[in-house]
């Protein structure tokens, strides 16, 4: 059995001089590390407890783990906190707070605001939506109902806020000029 680098250069021409592919080494290291995340998306997870699972240096890890996965470490965490508490939500009877602290919240001010900025909704909506769909089920497997409702964290939460707050081109236009 060979080994491979932890990077090697890609036979790909592409926009960039330095276009990498990662080697299965260190891509099982990544999933190693991703798999921890989600058996337990409850604890801290900082870049460097990750990198130190995945054996790679820090900045290693989290460059090589956006290129993996699309999103770098600390936003995919915020989606399976999200997916988490969305399914306590729709299925059990615990108090939100409760929720925002079994999903790895410090804060309810802060599980609140980051999951209204994911979702669009507050979490007592997305109770009531949850439950209200309960009623008229369709028969679609669990797997795929969560992979459908995954929030999608290409943009950071803090770059969304400034989105919301910047003037439009429409609003511009709209505006009346003596």
């Amino acid at each position: 059995m060979g080994t491979y680098p932890i990077f090697r250069q890609s036979e790909k021409k592409g926009p960039s001089p330095f276009s990498f592919t990662q080697s299965p080494e260190l891509l099982r290291r990544l999933l190693r590390a991703k798999d921890r995340m989600d058996a337990a998306s409850h604890e801290e997870w900082p870049v460097s407890r990750l990198a130190e699972v995945s054996c790679v240096s820090e900045a290693h890890f989290a460059r090589s783990f956006k290129e993996a996965f699309g999103l770098p470490p600390h936003r995919y965490l915020l989606t399976r906190r999200i997916e988490r508490a969305v399914t306590l939500l729709r299925e059990t009877d615990l108090p939100i707070t409760d929720i925002a602290y079994s999903t790895g919240w410090r804060s309810l001010g802060t599980f609140g605001r980051t999951f209204r900025d994911i979702t669009g909704k507050n979490p007592g909506d997305i109770r009531t939506h949850e439950r209200a769909a309960e009623s008229n089920p369709a028969p679609v497997p669990a797997c795929v109902l969560s992979a459908a409702q995954r929030p999608h964290l290409t943009t950071s939460v803090s770059e969304k806020r400034r989105e919301e707050e910047l003037p439009t081109m429409e609003s511009h236009l709209t505006k009346e000029t003596p």
